[in-house]
């Protein structure tokens, strides 16, 4: 099943209110908010690190930039780094390169969630639905409820 398939049924299985659109290929986050008129701070962005303890996601506006080390501080860890394409591939199939959307911590995945507290201030977020073309928009706090994330500090702007 297709990783869209899977997200909007699983949003219907908890009764959350989404709205899917679907959008000229674009491969950053940024261009993604752009075709989609929304503001870059709306739009999730999704990086994936890998650390001593398995991998996670790390969530953020798309118009900011991971800071590596604030996650390693807050992680308590020395060795993070951002995952490579191949482990991108093994632990998200059904997903096109780079276009995950972030559910996390059980609910598409069983993969830790962080958040920068900067997405979590916006009344909607949007985010890719495992395609260059496909978003998802739904309420912040809806997304809070079903994913859990830990809330950190960890997003600067982008130079």
């Amino acid at each position: 099943m297709k990783t869209l398939d899977r997200l909007v049924a699983f949003l219907e299985l908890k009764g959350v209110s989404y709205r899917h659109d679907i959008h000229p290929l674009s491969y950053t986050a940024r261009e993604t908010a752009r075709a989609e008129h929304v503001p870059p701070r709306t739009f999730a962005k999704v990086v994936i690190v890998h650390y001593e303890d398995g991998y996670s996601m790390a969530v953020l506006p798309s118009d900011r930039i991971v800071d590596l080390d604030e996650l390693r501080t807050a992680f308590g860890t020395r060795h993070l780094r951002l995952a490579k394409e191949t482990e991108l591939q093994e632990l998200f199939p059904d997903c096109e390169l780079g276009a995950m959307p972030p559910f996390g911590n059980g609910t598409l995945w069983e993969i830790p969630v962080w958040v920068d507290g900067l997405l979590m201030a916006e009344e909607t977020i949007s985010c890719n639905a495992g395609t260059h073309k496909d978003v998802i928009q739904i309420d912040t706090e809806d997304w809070e409820q079903l994913v859990k994330p830990s809330v950190l500090a960890f997003a600067h702007a982008a130079g």
